[in-house]
């Protein structure tokens, strides 16, 4: 009788453990807007003296303070460029990109921040951002589309994102 009660305090432990650890990985953290004083995350200037579409990244961390830290970019093009580093890729949760069609190009608004992974990206376009060449970034691929035929460039998902088309 002492053994089964034991097991099963281990058996209910487990489950306990279990269904902590699904909570923690259901957690959707929200964007948030960008301050004056924020830095970029790979490059580090001030993300909000740049034009063009920003964004922000929640990793996996060893705890829940460092789980919860935003991780700013001055351009969706250093997004990409940290996210795609393997190391990175494994660990990112959440990502998030201005939608450039409910957003002015010279001030992106914060409202209007949506899932990087579910956008429509165009690369190549004559329109910069930090440091030039940037991705501008979209929620419906029509809309993406329409940009890419007024300032040249090519429409992508999040998945056709790599290193070369960063180049």
């Amino acid at each position: 009788m002492k053994q089964l009660s034991i097991l099963l305090a281990i058996t209910l432990l487990f489950i306990s453990a279990c269904s902590k650890q699904e909570e923690n990985h259901q957690t959707v953290l929200p964007a948030v807007a960008i301050e004056t004083s924020d830095e970029c995350h790979l490059c580090g200037m001030l993300v909000a003296n740049f034009s063009g579409p920003k964004a922000e990244l929640y990793k996996n961390g060893v705890n829940q303070q460092e789980s919860s830290k935003v991780h700013k970019f001055c351009s969706t093009r250093d997004m990409f460029s940290f996210y795609l580093d393997p190391e990175n890729k494994r660990n990112v949760t959440t990502i998030y990109v201005h939608d450039m069609s409910k957003s002015p190009w010279d001030e992106p608004n914060d409202s209007y921040f949506i899932d990087a992974r579910t956008a429509w990206f165009v690369a190549g376009s004559n329109k910069t951002g930090a440091m030039g060449a940037t991705l501008a970034s979209f929620a419906k691929k029509v809309d993406a589309q329409q940009f890419a035929q007024e300032f040249g460039g090519q429409v992508l998902s999040f998945e056709q994102v790599d290193l070369s088309v960063l180049m």
